[in-house]
């Protein structure tokens, strides 16, 4: 199949356009192109140091990528100041540093700050309208008088999801939100998610490590392998026994569900060189 997007570019909200980029000089992503539309989940699968995370640093900022481009609306975001940017686009990192003795309510309000004018140091009535929003959606009302570091680590990640809600973004990246997480915890916050996604036409790029939660909730999958992408589209046209052969050296079928379109793992493959 095509590996390149060609899926509308020209109604893409966030567009990457030949990235190439990594760290320093050592070069992690080959020539990646693909697009995310407004009110689309698009997830990124691959197996580990394919590219994935080193790609959502890409597209949120992070990271200055060594050609190419990304375009949020249209504009280059590198070449936008961190705030313009961060009123439209929001990222959920792996790991979290947990502020000492901030509330929820406290965390939530840090995620006004791209909305603020640089002498206003108060929330106005609008950014505390969000940030309550913001705790309200992630189901956190009860706890949002409580420190964050006395949270349990499904609390904790809501609470970091509601950081980013009161960005207000337009695009939400998260890198494996899931990891940390027990199974109940995994569900509930994918099925937030996509309630935000399709309620509130949030555009979403997760990294998730599970293939069928992948599947499961997106509306497109991107499979990458070794910084470049070898498949992008429907997920029965990217989860195929070929594919997953060739990206995770497994022999794999693939199945329906209640829930869809699913794997079930066989073995590994003897395909490694």
């Amino acid at each position: 199949m095509d590996n390149h997007d060609s899926y509308n570019l020209a109604e893409a909200l966030l567009e990457v356009q030949n990235l190439v980029g990594g760290y320093g000089k050592q070069t992690i992503l080959q020539d990646v192109s693909l697009s995310l539309h407004k009110g689309e989940w698009l997830s990124l699968v691959g197996a580990n140091g394919s590219g994935k995370s080193t790609l959502l640093k890409l597209c949120s900022r992070i990271l200055t990528p060594q050609t190419g481009v990304v375009l949020l609306d249209g504009k280059a975001i590198h070449q936008q100041p961190a705030n313009v940017v961060a009123r439209q686009l929001a990222i959920l990192p792996q790991q979290q540093t947990i502020p000492s003795g901030l509330t929820v309510r406290q965390l939530v309000s840090l995620g006004r700050t791209p909305h603020q004018p640089w002498w206003q140091w108060d929330l106005n009535a609008e950014d505390r309208q969000m940030v309550e929003i913001a705790i309200a959606q992630t189901q956190l009302t009860a706890l949002s008088d409580r420190p964050v570091e006395q949270l349990s680590g499904g609390e904790r990640q809501r609470a970091f999801l509601a950081l980013t809600l009161a960005q207000n973004p337009q695009v939400l990246l998260l890198d494996e939100p899931t990891t940390f997480l027990d199974l109940h915890h995994q569900l509930e916050l994918l099925e937030l998610l996509k309630t935000l996604n399709q309620e509130h036409q949030l555009s979403i790029i997760t990294v998730l490590h599970d293939i069928n939660l992948a599947v499961r909730y997106s509306d497109r999958l991107v499979m990458l392998k070794q910084g470049e992408i070898i498949a992008i589209g429907r997920s029965a046209d990217v989860i195929t026994p070929d594919n997953l052969r060739q990206v995770f050296d497994v022999e794999a079928v693939t199945i329906i569900t209640p829930v869809g379109l699913q794997i079930c793992l066989l073995s590994p493959s003897h395909t490694l060189e």
